[in-house]
């Protein structure tokens, strides 16, 4: 009896140590799986004073963000130096990582600017980032100036053709050099912003200048009017310089302005004439038409002369002497005609005899 208590007393106490060791066994496992994981970057770290344990690096998993990215990200600010001269935590990095930003280009971003000695902070080179613009590239072209074609070659327009005072077309190409404005990069408008205004600004120059003889010969003063025109207002950039690559002559607008509104003129005159001539000839019909009423009308009373001589006779009015004597009337008339006639003189004055 006294043994099968000691075995009913020692089973308990048996599986409790098996389940402390499996416990061990796996938290072992767990924190070695871990541990070869996370202990390269876990050692840089050390190493470098990043300041990044190899729980904060597993942690970081947990938070679906990349311990790999942060910790080498931390690692590049401590070694430059970005610490002393920006507070960038890691707390900072993970943020920006979790809102969609890449962490590495920002802090190559804040060494470029920082050895450029170029006023540029954690929280404007990140908003940059956030923004969509690539913040290290920024950097990059306002310490090295960049070139600007204009008009932009991949558009199409291969020239910006202006027309000088005396009507003469000229076509010129223009090279902007530009360098990245970091204050107004936020909201700042882009290349095709500058382009434009470089563009509209030459037109408006070559335009001003009585002759195209004085753009050709002086054409450094187009790009100086140009420059002062402020054009780099609201934008990105910040304009170096404005160089005249090439300018040709091209045709006489104004010549070709003053045919076509001759030829214009001319059609109008045209116009105009057929116009009276419609008037002139629908008159003439209408005329005639009169000329026909009017012989009409005549033929009308000449055929009531009968009826009158008719009634004449009745009322005594008329003798028979008075009616020969207008017969030898009528005739005398048509002999006048005929001879008229034989002249070669047609004589129709719509008269009928009696």
């Amino acid at each position: 009896m006294l043994n099968n208590s000691l075995i009913l007393a020692a089973g308990p106490w048996d599986m409790a140590i098996w389940f402390g060791i499996i416990v061990l066994v796996l938290g072992g496992l767990i924190f070695f799986a871990l541990f070869a994981r996370y202990v390269g970057l876990w050692i840089q770290c050390k190493t470098t004073g990043a300041g990044i344990g190899i729980i904060n690096l597993f942690i970081m998993s947990i938070r679906k963000v990349n311990p790999s990215i942060i910790a080498r990200s931390k690692i590049m600010a401590v070694q430059a130096g970005l610490t002393h001269v920006y507070p960038i935590s890691t707390r900072d990095l993970e943020a920006h990582y979790l809102a969609g930003g890449n962490v590495p280009n920002v802090i190559r971003a804040l060494i470029a600017a920082h050895r450029a000695s170029i006023d540029l902070d954690w929280i404007t080179a990140a908003a940059i980032d956030l923004a969509g613009r690539d913040i290290l590239e920024a950097v990059r072209t306002s310490v090295y100036p960049k070139v600007i074609d204009c008009p932009d070659p991949k558009k199409g327009a291969g020239t910006l053709d202006a027309v000088a005072g005396d009507g003469i077309q000229l076509k010129a190409r223009a090279r902007v050099t530009v360098r990245t404005n970091i204050k107004q990069l936020i909201g700042g408008a882009t290349e095709e912003t500058i382009i434009a205004r470089v563009g509209q600004g030459i037109v408006q120059a070559i335009g001003s200048n009585e002759s195209y003889a004085d753009v050709l010969e002086n054409p450094d003063r187009i790009s100086q009017t140009v420059l002062n025109q402020g054009l780099e207002a609201q934008t990105a950039f910040e304009i170096v310089s404005i160089d005249i690559a090439d300018i040709d002559v091209g045709d006489n607008i104004g010549a070709r302005l003053q045919a076509d509104q001759a030829e214009a003129d001319m059609n109008v005159a045209q116009a105009k004439a057929e116009e009276r001539r419609a008037e002139a000839k629908a008159r003439e019909q209408e005329m005639v038409a009169k000329t026909q009423e009017n012989r009409a009308q005549v033929v009308l009373a000449e055929a009531e002369v009968p009826a009158a001589i008719v009634a004449a006779f009745k009322n005594r009015t008329l003798g028979i002497m008075d009616y020969y004597e207008l017969k030898n009337v009528q005739a005398d008339t048509q002999m006048r005609t005929s001879i008229a006639g034989s002249n070669g003189d047609q004589v129709d004055d719509g008269r009928v005899s009696l």
